[in-house]
């Protein structure tokens, strides 16, 4: 390997991880997010504030660049999981045990491994690809670990309502993040700014992922609850119209006085962001 190749791949994997760590801070800036923390306030959280998930986004930084790094040379899951799970517990000694990133860590990091993999062999750097070289490069060993989130709210929620959680939605080329992609870029097209483009992609991805962090809070009446509400939102045209940035404000209050909050879409967002930034970046 040649000293401008080894160079291009280094860049290449700074240049993922300043995209990953932006897109977790626009996840915290955006506004509104029903039920979730922002600058504004801690939604339905007494154990977290954007103080936390700041300091927690500072403590993953460079972890991200070690995925794109092992990713570009083609590591094997166990590699990748044995860099997750050291960044999961930095993250976890920065906020003092407050898990404001876990989903994160996993998710946005398998993206950044893939998105590694792909620079680094020229291949397309679209999100359907990014998100479909997961699943086909490290999808059966992501179910073999499976057995790792045991003893955790989701794994409970999981085994209860027989919902799919974040291991197999990663381990399909993850669904769900495309159906979202299309709601950011639907913003985008429409001339919506980031924040505005972002709440349109939250808005859904609530209203069709099985939201595990949901089902602990509230059982399948709270999940069934916060996916009616996000259509309503969006069936009046969510982000895109006047009416429905009104009907979103709202529904934060809703989902707060209920108690509820929406943590997998949470993720789906900041993984949003980092796609729409790797495409921008890199080119599709």
């Amino acid at each position: 390997m040649t000293i401008t190749i080894r160079t291009h791949i280094a860049e290449a994997a700074r240049k993922i991880d300043d995209l990953a760590t932006a897109a977790l801070t626009a996840e915290l800036v955006c506004y509104p997010k029903p039920g979730l923390v922002s600058l504004r306030d801690s939604g339905s959280h007494t154990d977290m504030d954007a103080a936390a998930f700041i300091i927690s986004i500072a403590s993953l930084h460079g972890y991200f660049q070690d995925m794109a790094n092992a990713g570009g040379q083609a590591a094997n899951f166990r590699t990748l999981n044995e860099i997750g799970l050291c960044a999961e517990r930095k993250m976890l000694k920065a906020t003092r045990g407050v898990n404001t990133h876990r989903g994160a860590v996993f998710s946005l990091g398998l993206l950044a491994a893939s998105a590694g993999y792909n620079v680094v062999r020229g291949h397309p750097c679209t999100s359907d690809w990014i998100c479909g070289q997961v699943g086909t490069l490290w999808g059966a060993d992501v179910l073999a670990t499976q057995h790792q989130c045991y003893g955790t709210n989701g794994a409970a929620a999981r085994a209860r309502y027989g919902v799919q959680g974040a291991r197999q939605h990663a381990a399909d080329g993850f669904p769900t993040l495309r159906h979202a992609m299309l709601a950011m870029r639907e913003g985008f097209d429409a001339g919506l700014d980031a924040n505005w483009s972002g709440v349109q992609s939250f808005l859904t991805s609530v209203a069709i992922l099985d939201d595990t962090n949901l089902l602990h809070r509230g059982g399948e009446e709270a999940l069934a609850f916060a996916k009616q509400r996000a259509r309503v939102v969006l069936d009046s045209g969510g982000a895109l119209t006047s009416s429905g940035r009104e009907q979103a404000r709202a529904l934060h209050s809703e989902f707060v006085a209920a108690w509820l909050s929406p943590g997998g879409s949470a993720d789906m967002l900041a993984l949003c962001y980092f796609l729409h930034g790797l495409e921008e970046a890199f080119g599709a």
